[in-house]
């Protein structure tokens, strides 16, 4: 009877792997320019703002939730203030609160009541909060469920020391406010992924956040750092994704966004990199893009040791209104990095720099022409300035908030 278990498992296991990459194909945004403008508005409507809301920042994601000192009353509300290519994910924002109680994870098959695992796994939304602060070391990699947010505001809580969180064919994730780190591979093991089914897991990455397949997803105020592989990896079909007002330090490749130059379902893939400080300790890919398009608006990079945005296979990278301080090493000074392509291939490609600051010899090298149409329509979109990035990037990562007070 078990072995019929673990077969009908497999099967079921094997159809949604089929089926799951058409479930995010449908996400993709026809005009991303569009999506691009609605973010600059914002901004702009977030900056005039400025003398109005004593506790604004000009940054539209945080003025719309952290001048509220009732927060920890209403949290949900959260989810109504994503921007960009990750503006609709709403995570549990129509689900019921569900407090985390205990750190611990010593079963990735029957996990306890009260545990993050425990959580995340369930079908129906959820809004997961914490009990209090806590270091939570995952056994196995934390298979998220549909229609979830896991909420770190008002408590410390640091995943960290075991696996970390994987994103696959899902949707609706939120993950704001936690630490992310030291993550490392793990795998060859069966985890849950929902009450009715757990499955055997390869290998896996040892990602901070690995989103496979996974659609209207949104990475906000995490700090994260020292993981085996990637921070934030997005493949395999995944679209509608914000990153935004992270604090990434201490760590090689920090963000891949793009399966592979032959994997072309990534063309429908689109991300929004915004408000973000890529600091101390980091290397290369902030981020290394594939086939997309990817909009890098107002994010502080403060270090980089090879470059900081590269990519392959044509994307579209829009940077906007971002501070570039280059390493002290002349060999990399370049921002820019095209990789697997030589420049009569690249140079048809189309990066562009609007509004970005280049501090100690800092360069971008564009590609494409002016003439083209994605070059029009991106030209007549108003970039923010670049001076607006210490205020809007200040208080990147996860966030010290207490009860009863502004966050």
């Amino acid at each position: 009877m078990a072995l019929l278990h673990h077969l009908s498992l497999s099967l079921f296991s094997c159809l949604f792997l089929v089926l799951a990459p058409t479930f995010t194909a449908s996400k993709h945004v026809s005009n991303p320019e569009l999506v691009v403008q609605e973010v600059n508005e914002k901004i702009n409507a977030s900056r005039r703002n400025l003398g109005v809301l004593s506790c604004g920042t000009g940054n539209p994601i945080d003025d719309c939730w952290r001048c509220d000192p009732k927060w920890e009353k209403n949290r949900q509300r959260l989810a109504d203030c994503a921007i960009g290519f990750g503006k609709h994910a709403i995570g549990g924002r129509d689900g019921k609160i569900y407090v985390v109680t205990d750190s611990s994870d010593k079963d990735a098959v029957n996990p306890k009541p009260g545990t993050l695992r425990h959580a995340v796994i369930q079908d129906e939304p959820l809004w997961i909060i914490f009990a209090r602060d806590m270091v939570i070391k995952l056994k196995e990699e934390l298979m998220m469920n549909s229609f979830k947010t896991i909420d770190g505001r008002g408590a410390s809580v640091h995943i960290a020391g075991g696996a970390c969180i994987t994103v696959q064919y899902v949707t609706n994730i939120i993950i704001h406010g936690v630490n992310i780190h030291d993550c490392k591979k793990r795998g060859n093991a069966y985890v849950r992924d929902s009450p009715s089914h757990y499955g055997w897991r390869t290998a896996s990455d040892g990602d901070a956040v690995s989103i496979f397949g996974g659609s209207h997803v949104w990475v906000d105020h995490c700090s994260l750092s020292n993981c085996e592989d990637g921070l934030v990896d997005a493949i395999r079909g995944s679209t509608a994704i914000t990153i935004s007002n992270n604090y990434l330090t201490h760590h090689n490749k920090v963000m891949l966004l793009g399966h592979s130059d032959s994997y072309t379902r990534d063309k429908n893939m689109q991300v929004t990199i915004a408000f973000n400080h890529f600091g101390e300790g980091l290397v290369q890919r902030m981020p290394r893009c594939r086939h997309g398009y990817f909009h890098v608006v107002n994010n502080d990079y403060t270090h980089w040791q090879m470059y900081a945005i590269g990519g392959s296979a044509a994307p579209t990278i829009n940077s906007q209104g971002n501070r570039f301080l280059a390493p002290n090493d002349h060999v990399f000074k370049e921002v820019t990095k095209y990789e697997d392509a030589p420049q009569s291939k690249w140079k048809n490609w189309n990066w562009r720099s609007e509004g970005d600051l280049f501090l100690n010899g800092a360069f971008f090298t564009p590609s494409g022409g002016r003439a083209s149409s994605s070059y029009a329509k991106a030209s007549s979109l108003s970039a923010r300035p670049s001076t607006l990035v210490a205020s809007v990037t200040g208080n990147a990562g996860a966030l010290s908030c207490r009860k009863g007070s502004r966050c």
